[in-house]
């Protein structure tokens, strides 16, 4: 379980095709502190550390992404090079900063517009139809890892979403998403109290 709250940003180090994808992302954790066998979300996709190594500051860990965890990704998410935001599990007792986040992508949005609004950015995101009936205004949604919170929602005809976002400085300064453009695809994330509500509602129908 995760809140959505990135800790780090890391760097995809190496990718290596085995069985499954071996993927190496350097990182600036204690390795002291990284359990083999932790889950750590990477890109808002929960992993599972498989090795580690490096000193504090500057470690680094491998985790297996398999072909399904691929398919159900942002295009270009597991390519070396590629900054990603980093989350490691909660423990007991920590602070639940931003909502409840499994670590399980829902689906691929897309960025379609992208302009200032104030000191902060207003990112306006297409979903597709089946995350429709989970998005609300004032919900929470995770966008590649970061607990933002909805500020607008428009059906489309197609059954698509656009939702907007209000990006504050502060998190693109401390997340990948700075980096977005029009167009970038993202890693979605429903919010787990608004699947269960949607699924409570389709029992009562």
């Amino acid at each position: 379980m995760f809140t959505g709250i990135v800790t780090a940003i890391g760097t995809i180090e190496s990718v290596e095709q085995r069985g499954d994808m071996r993927v190496r992302i350097a990182c600036p954790y204690d390795p002291d502190r990284i359990a083999i066998g932790a889950s750590i979300a990477c890109a808002g996709v929960c992993l599972t550390v498989v090795e580690k190594g490096g000193t504090a500051g500057d470690a680094w860990f491998a985790v297996d992404v398999s072909a399904e965890t691929i398919g159900c990704t942002a295009a270009g998410t597991w390519t070396e090079g590629r900054r990603i935001n980093l989350e490691p599990s909660l423990k007991v007792g920590d602070e639940l900063g931003g909502h409840i986040v499994s670590g399980h992508v829902d689906a691929v949005g897309t960025v379609v517009d992208w302009e200032p609004e104030g000191d902060s950015m207003r990112v306006t995101i297409v979903a597709p139809r089946e995350l429709a009936p989970f998005i609300a205004a004032k919900g929470s949604i995770t966008v590649d890892g970061v607990s933002l919170t909805v500020n607008s929602v428009a059906d489309r005809a197609n059954g698509s979403v656009h939702f907007g976002l209000n990006l504050i400085p502060h998190t693109a300064e401390v997340t990948t998403l700075g980096e977005l453009a029009q167009g970038s695809e993202v890693n979605l994330e429903i919010d787990t109290v608004a699947r269960y509500l949607q699924r409570l509602e389709s029992l009562r129908g």
